[in-house]
């Protein structure tokens, strides 16, 4: 996708609010029981064992950004990281996006009346179950998706260690901007996910600016 998030389309100043803007603390955490490369842009990338966890920092004046987990990676040399799933380029420290189908949490903060709006999308399509969860600023309320999608996928939307969405596959407004019956695979299982990219009403979020925040790879 070209921005992070499709939040209602708005291109928003962010100098036409008073809030003070300050570094914004990303945890990353890994849950599964196998290893996941935590990736993130800004923020760079990090392997994660089972049980680890990752603290990376995204700066003020930055607006708009992604996290994701890679799976089935080979490191061939120093910052060099070949991944089945979520490969951003052939390296450990991500500067640029992923390439699908891979499970995102993507943000973007400070925007209208100075405040943060994040999501889980599925639209890239899902490679592994992911929570995004505000942890201060008395905000509590984040997406989920913990369900397994990759072994009951749909078998035109089948890709080696993951589900593709029909939007990345087929490109056409009947899957990008409706529901379909194949985008209800993804809305059923993780209800507070994007499943198509005008999927708003039940899957953005919204928090006070300078929140922080708690990625969960398999909640």
């Amino acid at each position: 996708m070209s921005f992070p998030l499709r939040l209602f389309g708005l291109v928003l100043v962010t100098s036409l609010f008073s809030t003070s803007v300050l570094a914004v603390t990303f945890t990353v955490k890994n849950n599964c029981n196998y290893i996941v490369w935590g990736a993130a842009v800004p923020g760079g990338g990090q392997q994660l064992n089972p049980g680890g966890t990752w603290t990376f920092y995204v700066p003020p004046g930055q607006t708009g950004g992604r996290v994701w987990g890679r799976k089935g990676c080979t490191s061939n040399g120093p910052n060099q990281l070949s991944c089945t799933t979520g490969d951003c380029g052939g390296v450990l420290r991500c500067t640029g996006y992923s390439a699908p189908p891979n499970t995102l949490a993507e943000y973007s903060l400070n925007q209208y009346a100075g405040r943060d709006f994040f999501d889980i999308s599925l639209v890239d399509g899902y490679n592994l179950p992911m929570s995004f969860t505000p942890v201060s600023n008395g905000c509590n309320s984040g997406p989920t998706c913990p369900a397994q999608l990759i072994n009951s996928c749909p078998g035109q939307l089948r890709a080696q260690g993951a589900c593709q969405n029909p939007c990345t596959i087929y490109q056409s407004d009947q899957y990008c901007n409706h529901p379909s019956q194949l985008s209800m695979y993804f809305k059923n299982a993780c209800p507070t996910a994007y499943s198509y990219p005008r999927d708003d009403p039940t899957s953005t979020f919204t928090c006070p600016g300078n929140t922080n925040y708690l990625v969960t790879f398999c909640p």
